[in-house]
């Protein structure tokens, strides 16, 4: 268990936490949220050790191990491959081993009646225990499972970590870092590097995880499937959300429309009780009750609002509309030297179509873009239809930046018809605020200067985008702005992104690129992942799913006995069909029946607590007031979780009411 008590830290006497508490517990799967800048990376130095604080603002029990991945880091390696260096992971069982080995010579050596002996087998047996606990035998499938699961291929394990780029050492990290499997794992921004098989890999493999983590991402997807607990660090304070990322969503909506609810009505309420003074101060009979509501006033306990996020809503500029053909490919390939990226390629795309292109690092997914916006050669035919109107985003786009321009000069002069304070309103979605919009772009951060690239990218007019990682550097808040403003666009776009809730809200179609071929798939992601889980499903299976099996396989058995003439073998069969049907839609018609009925509680429990909450009467006791509130929040959590099991139930009876008509 790790505690934080009273966590109090400041810069240039600004506070950035003031009088955090929380606590880890084991098995806690906590997300951290939070807008760039609120300490989010601090915290998690201070939890590991990195970072000093107060004693005994930090405690944690002995046994609890602690391990830590930053967003970037830097890995001397001297020498060592890629196995040597994820082996270097077990170097303290490793030496445990050593130590072992020595006291078992040394036991050969000496008489039993040796004073050493009772202690030497004291510390074998204390190693041995602990050997056994390591599972040092599987040492090697370990690493193999961790880092192929991460992308490295078996070719890989003898090369130098030195060959390797940032983006892979990092994988190489979080390699060691699993395997290790510290008590408390601190992941800050562990899917950066991946791509989306790695990235699936990983969401899989942290919800086996028998520790505790604290995970910084953006990628809402991924804290949606991983945590229950998320912590939010807002303007120094830490709040304490139970559920994923999109229940403490919910969750922070609902304490903000009670606390506008709640500090109206004391605001209310103050106001009458001050004309009640101020009329009857000077009446004689009405100076106890005066004197009354005075006493009232000075003991009633504030309501304060919390600082609420600026809303804040951008459009594309307008741009002619294309041909309904926008773009085709035929027989599409790509070399480098002796190396093929992918050959063969051939797809086509038509006017609002939006187009997510995946596929394992190194795959070719950016070479694609690059050549579509004309940045390299292409083998084979690239067609452009009728009035395409095209504009690019690249990783390291930030790099042809002006860098004697300001950032709001720098997006204004690269806009068609936005004014300057549309221009400045764009900056703020990107994380650029009053005075910062002023400075000039040689003196930003490479991450400051990616989003301004993309701010100027997209204030262009365009019918066709092709976007590279455009969510890297960008918080929460500034993807929902750009997400909003993606699904809104009535042009084409190609984007390429690890950020899967970011892209499933606007794509329809998905471009996998693997082994050199590409593959166009109808849908979303989401879409994708599911078709490609089922066919894994049926290959490991060597068959169909058990309830389109079935269906397939008593229509095959009923076309034999039909061509044989069997009515009465057919009836049987349709009646074990109808049967089966029946056993498998009745545990799921039980929880839907169960869903509705506990869905009618909650709501009428609701409804109670909101006429309760009306009346004005209720926030003049505190301790009243805050039990209510709890409730109804309880209540709140309750009802969603219900209206998910009723959706799900009434999801797999149609599933499997549809297999069996088909």
């Amino acid at each position: 268990m790790l505690s934080i008590t009273n966590l109090s830290l400041q810069y240039s006497g600004k506070y950035l936490f003031r009088d955090v508490s929380a606590q880890i517990h084991s098995g806690d799967r906590v997300g951290l949220a939070g807008v760039n800048g609120a300490g989010k990376s601090t915290l998690l130095r201070i939890m590991c050790g990195e970072l000093e604080s107060e004693p005994g603002v930090i405690n944690r029990a002995g046994w609890f191990s602690v391990a830590y991945l930053p967003q970037e880091q830097t890995l001397t390696s001297r020498g060592r491959t890629l196995f040597e260096e994820a082996r270097s992971a077990f170097d303290a069982v490793l030496m445990q081993q050593e130590e072992l080995e020595a006291i078992n010579q040394e036991l050969a050596d000496i008489s039993p009646e040796d004073a050493a002996m009772e202690g030497l087998l004291a510390r074998q047996g204390e190693l041995q225990h602990l050997l056994e606990d390591s599972d040092l035998f599987r040492m090697r499938p370990r690493i193999e499972r961790v880092l192929f699961g991460l992308g490295f291929k078996i070719e890989d394990l003898d090369r130098e970590v030195s060959s390797f780029s940032g983006g892979w050492v990092m994988r190489l990290l979080l390699a060691k870092l699993l395997l290790q499997k510290p008590a408390l794992l601190l992941l800050d921004e562990p899917t950066n590097h991946l791509d989306l098989d790695s990235l699936t890999w990983l969401e899989d493999f942290l919800l086996q995880y028998q520790g505790a983590m604290v995970l910084i991402s953006h990628d809402r997807a991924f804290l949606d499937r991983i945590t229950g607990i998320t912590w939010e660090l807002s303007l120094g304070k830490l709040s304490v959300f139970r559920g994923n990322y999109s229940h403490y969503q919910a969750e922070k909506a609902q304490r903000m429309e009670l606390e506008r609810a709640a500090y109206d009505n004391q605001q209310a309420m103050i106001r009458q009780t001050e004309r009640f003074i101020t009329r009857f101060r000077a009446k004689s009979t009405k100076a106890k009750q005066v004197q009354s509501r005075v006493k009232q006033l000075e003991k009633m306990e504030l309501i304060e609002l919390g600082e609420t996020e600026r809303t804040i809503h951008f459009t594309f500029p307008a741009a002619a509309s294309s041909g309904r053909d926008v773009l085709s490919l035929h027989n599409v390939g790509k070399s480098f030297k002796d190396r093929q990226v992918f050959r063969g390629m051939s797809f086509s795309l038509q006017r609002g179509d939006k187009l997510a292109v995946i596929g394992v690092n190194g795959a070719g997914k950016t070479t694609l873009l690059k050549m579509l916006a004309g940045l390299e050669a292409a083998e084979g035919e690239i067609r452009f239809g009728h009035n395409v109107i095209l504009s690019y985003f690249g990783q390291h786009q930030a790099q042809e930046l002006a860098g004697d321009l300001s950032i709001v000069d720098t997006v204004y002069h690269a806009a068609a018809d936005m004014s300057i304070t549309q221009v400045r309103s764009l900056l703020g979605a990107f994380l650029f605020t009053g005075e910062a919009v002023e400075k000039q772009v040689r003196v930003l951060s490479g991450g400051e200067k990616s989003r301004v690239a993309l701010a100027k990218m997209l204030v262009r007019p365009a019918n066709l985008m092709l976007l590279d990682e455009p969510t890297n550097h960008l918080d929460m808040s500034s993807q929902e702005v750009l997400q909003e403003a993606m699904a809104q666009y009535e042009g084409s776009i190609i984007v390429v992104s690890h950020n899967r809730f970011f892209v499933n809200s606007f794509v329809n179609k998905v471009l996998e690129i693997k082994d050199g071929r590409a593959t166009l798939h109808e849908g979303n992601i989401d879409d994708y992942l599911e078709r490609r889980q089922r066919l894994e499903e049926q290959a490991a299976k060597g068959e169909a799913t058990p309830a389109r099996a079935a269906v397939a396989m008593t229509s095959q058995a009923s076309a034999e006995l039909e061509r044989a003439g069997d009515k009465k073998e057919q009836r049987r069969q349709r009646a074990q069909e109808r049967q089966a049907l029946n056993k498998k839609l009745g545990p799921w018609k039980k929880k839907n029946d169960e869903a509705e009925a506990e869905i009618e509680r909650q709501e009428t429990r609701k409804a109670e607590l909101e006429a309760l909450m009306a009346d004005p009467e209720l926030y003049s006791d505190q301790k009243k007031w805050t039990e209510t509130s709890r409730e109804y929040s309880q209540v709140e959590r309750y009802l969603e979780r219900a209206y998910q099991r009723w959706e799900e139930a009434q999801e797999a009876i149609a599933a499997i009411e549809a297999e069996g008509g088909d």
